[in-house]
């Protein structure tokens, strides 16, 4: 009797790891290292002819497939599937005229926005240049740029897919309108993505940075933050962020251990316009850094100077209905020594994230004004415990001010898509589950029919 190692290798160009092959335990690894996925197999495919021949040697052996480029959002739902890696599918063409980018399946975001910023031209990422483009769309996409511009899923212009069954397919509105709208931000459990067509938006200009203080002038940051976001225009993006730096060696000083207060912004827009509006936050004083300045697109990554190596963490994510003085309060109440969490975040939406659109996807809008996000370092399971616990009691300390809901990409490994939708579009996309993949053979990090 062959390995599914041997097998596969018959069926694909790309590299095939099994157990026992001495570079598998590396390979099944998810970038959050937090995720012990157990799949049975990796195949890092080279082209969509390789996602194919995986799909359809799946299905005949009655085996799930799931697709990672790097595995930020991994979740032990993947476990006995077969790892499809897309990380080799890296190609991306810009079409400035059309403002249009085509993206494979492995492009990060910092690679996307150095080839459309020459052009002037933008995506809409997140905070890190190492997240895959497909996977962060796939999950709605939560933009530094979305105030101005809404969520990337309701972006894209096409999918090149593989269906449940190995058939390959361009998939748009009018071509397939059922897959098309699950695709945009119902996650990946309906079709593996080898590449994307993406509209790009104007971005002549960039401003962007961080303020930083010591953690003791939370409260005043606060207030000022909730001054700034109440008249802030669309093209102003500020997050809110109670810190602690951990003591290692890599952290700089004077940041090496530091409990601290940020607020990170980006601005569509003239230097001196971004200042009038940011002008509140410098009547703090004890400023220990500011960073903000005109960039270029391809530095946006370094405003929150997120991890760009594998780290195990876990996060947990609640929609607020405001912030008036009674959720500040709470928060900072709640919040307050946020150990042994590294990050107490509160992000502004509103703006085109909180607006209904005419043919959007399964993502729609986020009505709320506020994302709380909650993150902590897990390197053993007595910390993920810890973690787990400290997130729980922040957020029920401000359950009164959450509305249950939470966008897809902050669901945490044990969470259920459900959480992340509202009820008819969650019944909607279990339809188009069962109706395109009956068997089960794509695997997402949430799957659907989970309940």
């Amino acid at each position: 009797m062959t390995s599914i190692g041997t097998d596969l290798r018959r069926v694909v160009r790309g590299r095939v790891l099994a157990p026992g092959d001495d570079a598998f335990e590396t390979a099944r690894l998810p970038w959050n290292r937090a995720i012990d996925q157990q799949v049975r197999a990796v195949v890092e495919i080279e082209d969509a002819a390789d996602a194919a021949a995986v799909i359809r040697y799946a299905k005949l052996h009655g085996v799930g497939v799931t697709a990672q480029a790097g595995g930020h959002g991994a979740s032990s739902h993947l476990d006995g599937t077969i790892l499809v890696r897309t990380g080799r599918l890296r190609g991306i063409d810009v079409r400035p005229e059309q403002r249009i980018a085509q993206v494979e399946a492995g492009v990060q975001w910092g690679d996307l926005l150095l080839a459309t910023g020459k052009h002037g031209l933008t995506g809409l990422p997140g905070s890190s240049p190492v997240v895959s483009v497909t996977g962060y769309t796939l999950g709605g996409g939560m933009s530094w740029f979305g105030r101005r511009y809404g969520l990337a899923a309701n972006a894209v212009r096409a999918f090149d897919v593989v269906d449940a069954d190995g058939a390959r397919a361009h998939v748009t509105a009018e071509s397939d309108p059922d897959l098309f709208w699950a695709l945009r931000g119902g996650g990946g459990d309906f079709a593996l993505v080898t590449s994307m067509e993406v509209d790009l938006h104007p971005a002549p200009v960039l401003y962007g940075g961080r303020l930083l203080w010591p953690a003791d002038r939370a409260p005043q940051v606060l207030d000022a933050f909730r001054e700034v976001t109440a008249t802030a225009p669309d093209e102003l993006t500020v997050w809110f962020t109670m810190l602690r730096f951990p003591p290692l060696p890599h952290v700089p000083e004077p940041l090496r251990g530091l409990a601290a207060v940020a607020i990170d912004t980006t601005y569509l827009g003239a230097d001196d316009e971004a200042r009038a509006l940011l002008q509140r936050f410098e009547t703090i004083p004890g400023t220990i850094l500011d960073t903000r300045a005109p960039m270029a697109l391809d530095a946006l990554g370094g405003i929150c100077a997120e991890p760009t190596q594998p780290v195990p963490g876990m996060q947990r994510g609640d929609l607020l209905v405001g912030l008036d003085d009674d959720v500040a309060a709470d928060l900072l109440a709640a919040a307050g020594g946020i150990a042994p969490l590294a990050a107490v975040q509160v992000r502004h939406l509103g703006g085109a994230l909180s607006r209904p659109t005419p043919g959007s996807g399964a993502c729609g809008h986020l009505a709320e004004p506020y994302l709380l996000g909650l993150l902590g370092p897990v390197p053993t399971p007595e910390a993920a415990q810890a973690v787990r616990e400290r997130q729980a009691e922040i957020s029920r300390a401000l359950m009164a001010h959450t509305t249950g809901r939470k966008p897809y990409t902050y669901l945490g490994g044990g969470e259920k898509t459900a959480a992340a939708f509202p009820r008819d579009v969650m019944s909607r996309l279990r339809d188009i589950k069962r109706r395109r993949d009956p068997a089960g053979v794509i695997r997402s990090n949430h799957p659907v029919l989970i309940s």
